[in-house]
C-alpha cells in the first residue's frame, strides 16, 4: 500500500495539518515511508523535528508511539519487559495447589509486556504506526546497540520466545539535537535529513498559521528579529517553537510592534538563560533605535 503518491502529496497533506514543509524535508519523509526505512532527523532544538513525526502520524491516520530518550534508558523500558507481579502470582497459585511451575512456563507471551518498540513491531492495524524515538542523542551510547536489530530488520528478538517480525515496517523517526555524535552503525541503518532554521519568510508563514491573532507586521518584525538574533553570542539560539511562543506572548500582552516598552516582559518566551535575556534586551534596544 503506497501511503504517498509523490513529494508534492507529502507537502500538501502536511500543509492541511498546518505544518509547512520545505522540499528537502518532504523528500526525506517520502523516501523513508516509501522505502520502509527509519528516518534520522537532526537539527537545532525547536526547528520542528518532533512535530514532524507527530504530524506524519496525523497525516497517515495511524497511532504515534513515542519513546523519549534519556540517560540510562534500558531495553526493559524501550523494547520489552516481563510482568513480574503476574509471574509471582502464578508461582504462589501453583504452590497453593500443591503443584510446581516450570521456569519456561513463566516466560510466555502471557507474561510479556510490550514496550514502545515491540508494540510497534506487533502492531496489526491497517497502516504502520509511527514510532518516534525522540532525542536519541540523550541516551547512552550502549542504548544505540539495542536499536540496531529493529532499525535494520524491523524485528525484536526475545531470547525466551524467539524473534517477532513486523507485518510491515513501522515508520520510525529518530530525532537528535546533536548533543553528542551518534554511532556510524545507527546512521547507516537510517535515511538522514538535517532540518535547518527556516528563512524569515517561511518562518513568518509558520507563525501566521499557529498564531492567527498576530498582525502581519508584528509577525514579520518578530521573525526578522529572531533570525538576526541567532547570529548573536547566545547560549541557546531560539528556534521556530520559541518564535511561536514569543509572538503568542506579544499578542497576549497587546504589543503591536517591537518598539513597544512591554516587549521586554515577553522575553521569557524567547530567551532561556539570564545571559541570553540580557543580550536580547540589548538587541531590542538597538532595533528600537534604528
Amino acid at each position: 500500500m503506497k501511503l504517498f503518491t509523490d513529494v508534492g502529496d507529502v507537502m500538501r497533506r502536511f500543509d492541511a495539518q498546518d505544518y509547512l514543509l520545505d522540499t528537502g524535508t518532504a523528500s526525506a519523509i517520502y523516501l523513508a515511508v516509501g522505502l520502509g526505512r527509519p528516518l534520522l532527523l537532526e537539527g537545532e532544538p525547536g526547528v520542528g523535528k518532533t512535530t514532524a513525526a507527530k504530524t506524519l502520524a496525523a497525516v497517515l491516520d495511524t497511532p504515534m508511539i513515542r519513546l523519549q530518550c534519556y540517560e540510562g534508558l534500558t531495553a526493559s523500558e524501550a523494547l520489552y519487559d516481563w510482568n513480574y507481579q503476574r509471574q509471582l502470582l502464578s508461582i504462589r497459585l501453583a504452590e497453593a495447589r500443591g503443584s510446581g511451575i516450570d521456569e519456561a512456563d513463566l516466560y510466555t507471551e502471557k507474561y510479556l509486556v510490550d514496550r514502545p518498540i515491540l508494540q510497534c513491531v506487533r502492531y496489526r492495524g491497517p497502516a504502520p504506526p509511527v514510532l518516534l524515538i525522540d532525542e536519541i542523542d540523550r541516551a547512552d551510547d550502549e542504548f544505540e546497540a539495542l536499536l540496531l536489530e529493529f532499525l535494520g530488520e524491523a524485528t525484536v528478538t526475545v531470547p525466551e520466545l524467539g524473534t517477532f517480525v513486523a507485518e510491515r515496517p513501522p515508520v520510525a523517526v529518530l530525532t537528535s539535537n546533536r548533543s553528542r555524535d551518534l554511532h556510524d552503525a545507527l546512521r547507516r541503518r537510517c535515511l538522514y535529513h538535517w532540518i535547518d532554521y527556516p528563512e524569515p519568510a517561511r518562518a513568518a508563514a509558520i507563525v501566521r498559521r499557529t498564531v492567527p491573532g498576530a498582525t502581519a507586521a508584528l509577525i514579520e518584525d518578530a521573525t526578522q528579529f529572531v533570525s538576526a538574533a541567532r547570529s548573536l553570542d547566545l547560549d541557546k539560539p531560539p528556534g521556530v517553537a520559541e518564535t511561536i511562543d514569543w509572538v503568542a506572548a506579544l499578542v497576549s500582552l497587546g504589543v503591536a510592534n517591537l518598539v513597544d516598552p512591554d516587549v521586554s516582559a515577553s522575553l521569557g518566551a524567547l530567551a532561556k538563560t539570564p545571559d541570553d535575556r540580557a543580550v536580547m534586551r540589548e538587541a531590542l534596544v538597538e532595533y528600537s533605535n534604528r
